[in-house]
């Protein structure tokens, strides 16, 4: 117990810090948790050198790499299959295969160009969002637009005038 009040900052500044870096994982670019994460777990490593040597301080380095580099790839494996990949925090985009026979119906629709199409894009039909490519090489996004033709998996489009 003594150990462990003794050392209490040390192991407070290696844990703190590693887990602000499993964090920065998921936060986009590097920024707050990532820089304050890697001063803390430096600092941990430099108060063990000081206190307990070199040969401590290696040790630490090396442990410190060690569960970093699990708790990553720990946390990454259970963000794409485990509890956090079904979180509501994540945001998930639900895309449905569909056959010839579905695409098919969307013959003749008209919807609007979610995304510039150069010449493939997205496109909205009835609420429905489809993979099209357009008959022209470019069309603005918002552009109306009515499907030509369905071969296989590709949805021809074109601009509707006026």
């Amino acid at each position: 117990m003594e150990f462990i009040l003794t050392n209490l900052p040390l192991i407070l500044c290696l844990g703190i810090g590693v887990a602000l870096l499993v964090l920065e994982v998921f936060v986009p670019g590097f920024g707050l948790p990532g820089i304050a994460g890697v001063i803390l777990v430096v600092t941990g490593i430099i108060m063990t050198w000081m206190h307990y040597g070199v040969v401590a301080g290696l040790a630490v380095t090396l442990i410190c790499l060690a569960v970093a580099g699990i708790s990553i790839s720990v946390s990454i494996k259970s963000a794409s299959t485990g509890k956090i990949s079904k979180s509501a925090l994540i945001l998930h985009e639900e895309t449905k295969e569909m056959d010839h026979e579905e695409t098919e119906a969307f013959l003749g629709k008209e919807g609007e160009a979610l995304t510039v199409l150069n010449p493939a894009g997205i496109a909205e039909f009835d609420g429905v969002r489809l993979n099209v490519v357009s008959e022209a090489s470019y069309l603005e996004k918002g552009a109306r637009v009515k499907v030509l033709a369905v071969e296989g998996n590709r949805i021809v489009v074109r601009e509707i005038k006026g």
